[in-house]
């Protein structure tokens, strides 16, 4: 047995530990089920933990997490996250989390193969042609960067809006938000990108499904 996996043990029992000492109860109070306001979904990358970048308690959120945070309305894994959020769950909001480095972005901007990732990434880089010209427009490749990996969150967040299980829970009255965020790794503070939607009227009528 490694020294990492013993490590991680031991990490589990420190941790169980300090929340009984904390509150005895603590365990069992959160057996007795969920009731979270809100979705993240977030990128797969080790170094954006969707509870400690916004100091929530387990229990506090529920969360879906892929290479570069994307929603894709074919992922039946993503949908039906998305489906027991919303009409199980009654989440309030739903957060679409990016961060700046990522390495799916980065990707989807060059041309190497870097295995099954590729197909996944083509999502990303559908992203790109969409907004080619203003991306190419910007000079400074770290200020692309950053301005892809804004411009995938706002997409991913429309996309979200697009879902029959978003417009169905707006229809029938739901108190549902959308909002997009970026992480900064190098700061922990989170950027607000003010794409915020709470009805289907704010997509495209194409888009607009009615029920």
């Amino acid at each position: 047995m490694s020294d990492f996996y013993k490590k991680i043990i031991e990490g589990n029992k420190k941790w169980v530990e300090t929340k009984i000492n904390q509150d005895p109860q603590y365990f069992e109070k959160l057996s007795h089920g969920q009731s979270p306001p809100l979705l993240w979904i977030g990128c797969s990358d080790s170094r954006v933990p969707a509870n400690e970048v916004i100091g929530a308690q387990p229990g506090e959120v529920f969360v879906h997490r892929n290479i570069a945070n994307m929603v894709v309305h074919s992922d039946m894994n993503m949908l039906s996250v998305l489906d027991y959020a919303v009409n199980v769950l009654k989440v309030q909001h739903v957060i679409v989390c990016g961060h700046y480095g990522c390495g799916g972005v980065k990707a989807a901007m060059g041309n190497d193969s870097i295995g099954l990732i590729d197909n996944w990434i083509r999502h990303i880089k559908d992203g790109y042609r969409h907004h080619k010209t203003y991306l190419d427009s910007i000079i400074d490749e770290k200020e692309r960067f950053d301005a892809f990996v804004e411009l995938n969150v706002k997409e991913q967040v429309l996309d979200l809006a697009k879902t029959s299980i978003v417009q169905g829970a707006w229809r029938s009255g739901q108190d549902l938000n959308l909002h997009g965020w970026v992480y900064g790794l190098n700061s922990g503070i989170v950027k607000d990108l003010q794409v915020n939607l709470s009805s289907n009227k704010d997509l495209d009528t194409v888009y607009q499904l009615q029920f």
